[in-house]
């Protein structure tokens, strides 16, 4: 899958280059340099940081080693040691979950194993439709209720279900409305609360999954899920309709998590796990190949 993800970053590339032009070159000035990584979306701060030990005139090896060390977060592994393994997805409205599930369950079945879904966000009707249509178009089981009933007991019953059925994989959706941040946090408390009670590992990993195009200002949504539950790692959507891929580097520095993967595009394979190499180096086209 390697060249996904340097192709999901046309759009980021088309942003700095309206900075740096288009044309091949060895060095960049400094100030500009700084003009372009902002115009990608990488915080202000970051940017700084990562240009206080540059020369003036900076050469892309030297901004590598730089870009590097802010990719520096744990590792992206994620290794499938239990039965059922359970994912439960976070994060807020919009940010693309019901369809980075879709993805998830689809990558896994490919693999060989066995999926089923939860439709906890019972919050919203319209959530607990688009993931049934995506468990009849990847012909996957769902465990799901009526909208406004207790989304602790749909995984609960997600996880029941996947120890009665010898099911590999569950992955649980989970209501994303942060209006009111008490009823948010009492309610996911509960949902891993309630999935270590129907398994005893469970889940094994929340995943929060953080909108692209919303760039660095999604990073205070993040923060609130981060804060609630915790985390163990993040998936980056819509990467490849936006010109803020920069805003992945504010993502690893402020949160310190795995980027387990990134999604570029709208089809059930368009999810591929993040590789820090590739990222670093589509960004450093942008800047300096043309």
């Amino acid at each position: 899958m390697f060249g996904f993800i340097k192709k999901s970053l046309e759009k980021t590339k088309e942003a700095i280059q309206s900075v740096v032009g288009s044309e091949k070159k060895e060095k960049i000035p400094k100030d500009l340099l700084e003009e372009a990584l902002l115009e990608a979306d990488i915080d202000y701060d970051l940017v700084e940081k990562i240009l206080e030990n540059l020369p003036e005139e900076v050469t892309k090896e030297k901004l590598k080693k730089e870009l590097s060390w802010v990719l520096d977060v744990p590792p992206n592994n994620i290794e499938i040691n239990d039965k059922p393994y359970t994912f439960l997805i976070i994060g807020v409205n919009g940010a693309g979950k019901t369809t980075t599930i879709a993805k998830l369950a689809n990558m896994y079945k490919k693999q060989g194993k066995s999926v089923i879904l939860g439709a906890a966000d019972t919050f919203r009707a319209a959530a607990i439709e688009q993931l049934s249509k995506w468990a009849e178009i990847l012909d996957v089981p769902i465990i799901k209720t009526k909208h406004g009933h207790d989304p602790a007991a749909v995984a609960y019953d997600t996880i029941s279900s996947a120890k009665a059925k010898g099911i590999d994989i569950a992955i649980i959706d989970t209501a994303g409305r942060l209006h009111n941040k008490v009823n948010l946090q009492n309610e996911l408390k509960k949902i891993v609360n309630v999935s270590q009670k129907a398994h005893p590992n469970a889940p094994h990993k929340k995943i929060l999954v953080i909108d692209g195009t919303q760039g660095s200002s999604a990073i205070n949504q993040a923060k609130v899920f981060k804060d609630v539950i915790g985390a163990d790692g993040v998936i980056v959507t819509k990467l490849d309709g936006t010109a803020k891929g920069g805003s992945i580097f504010t993502i690893a520095n402020d949160l310190n998590l795995p980027i387990y993967f990134v999604g570029v595009g709208e089809k059930p394979d368009d999810l591929v796990k993040f590789d820090k190499e590739e990222f670093i180096e589509g960004i450093l086209e942008g800047i300096y190949s043309g």
